[in-house]
């Protein structure tokens, strides 16, 4: 095999399990430096297969009360004869604690793009200690710090992220949205945006953000992050980052419903199988799925699925707590993840809603690609090791 070109060697390698490739690094020297060529890591991410990143945080530890940064666990989607299933190897797990800096912190997934993971450091208030954005990539181990965003003090705010790559210019960027409430109710609300371009090694302020998002990160998909918004004026209820652009604007939503306006009404937004979907549930009641099959096509919002209360007597507890899509899997169901406490898969072919028996309470999840990203491929960021 030495004396197969480079190109042949590159393409072979790529189609090996990432645990495989992985050993292959310990090889020789010539595959060591294959795996870390880009071009490897951009044919093997046109082939890397959907899988999970599982943010597994355990809470606090209740004898301390010291917040854990948690363990990353990524599934992957297994595609067998006649079904797919899902498979967590204990050994490429990243325990986020490895880090220094990263212990003693309150962790959340913000967004995946092409295998990086942005990570947010959160907190019950936001302050000097407290506030810092990470990129990770679970399967090279690396990471990157980012700057201190712009600072406001002596105001409640929440704080909503995206992270997206330019179709065009292949430039990463996070974008983070400050919404300011003042102490003084007489105060117009403040919402402000910041981006951040990494290689650049700073934020740039975007100024006001038009409109209210809800929760604190959007899926991204065709070049845009998205969100839901939540001024009751507005004549779409979806907003979107264009990350080449830098731009905000609304976006077509699905068709209103009349129970829409329930104090209990919960709503998620993920992409699945290419799609963006909306989940919403409706408290004690139901769960609606939502898909837009063109995208950008509002007359394309299509109503896939309703899960009745009474799909699974022994899990009715599923119309309590929000509900997050996750992955769609090739025999039409779906995994999300309840609230923080369990994996759940609808069966389309039953009408059912099973438990997915792999973790203990205490995570959340987001659709993940594996890859072998090189974070020193973005100039100016100082790039650390677990």
């Amino acid at each position: 095999m030495e004396e197969l070109p480079s190109h042949i060697m590159i393409d072979i390698l790529s189609r090996l399990p990432v645990k495989t490739i992985i050993h292959c690094k310990c090889v020789c020297n010539r595959w060591r430096n294959l795996v870390s060529n880009s071009r490897f890591s951009d044919i093997h991410l046109s082939r890397s297969p959907a899988g999970l990143m599982i943010h597994h945080t355990y809470s606090k530890n209740m004898r301390s009360g010291i917040d854990r940064p948690g363990v990353l666990r990524w599934v992957e989607i297994k595609n067998e004869l006649d079904h797919q299933r899902l498979h967590h190897d204990p050994v490429m797990s990243l325990d986020l604690g490895l880090a220094p800096v990263l212990r003693e912190s309150t962790l959340l997934q913000v967004g995946s793009v092409n295998g990086l993971i942005c990570l947010w450091q959160s907190g019950s208030d936001i302050s000097d200690n407290c506030d810092d954005t990470y990129i990770c990539n679970p399967i090279t181990r690396e990471y990157i710090i980012l700057p201190r965003q712009i600072h406001y003090r002596n105001a409640h705010r929440t704080i909503v992220y995206g992270f997206g790559v330019g179709l065009r210019t292949n430039e990463y960027k996070v974008i983070r949205s400050s919404q300011l409430i003042q102490p003084n109710p007489h105060e117009t609300p403040r919402l402000e945006a910041e981006v951040y371009t990494l290689g650049t090694g700073q934020w740039r302020s975007l100024g006001p953000v038009p409109y209210w998002l809800n929760g604190w990160h959007g899926p991204f998909l065709n070049g845009n992050v998205h969100w839901i918004v939540l001024d009751k004026d507005s004549i779409e209820k979806l907003c979107t980052f264009d990350i080449e652009n830098e731009t905000f604007q609304l976006f077509p939503s699905r068709p209103s419903d009349a129970k829409d306006e329930s104090p209990m009404h919960f709503v998620s937004l993920a992409v699945m199988r290419g799609c963006l979907c909306q989940s919403d549930t409706y408290y004690d009641d139901e769960i609606v799925i939502w898909v837009m099959k063109e995208y950008g096509i509002k007359e394309s919002w299509c109503k896939e699925v309703v899960i009745k209360k009474s799909v699974s007597p022994d899990l009715d507890w599923v119309m309590w707590e929000p509900l997050y899509l996750m992955e769609g899997l090739k025999d039409g169901s779906f995994l999300m993840v309840y609230y923080e406490d369990f994996l759940l898969k609808y069966c389309p072919e039953r009408k059912t809603v099973e438990k997915v028996e792999l973790f203990d309470r205490y995570f959340n999840g987001i659709a993940y690609r594996p890859s072998f990203v090189k974070l020193v491929r973005f100039e100016s960021e100082r790039v650390l090791v677990f």
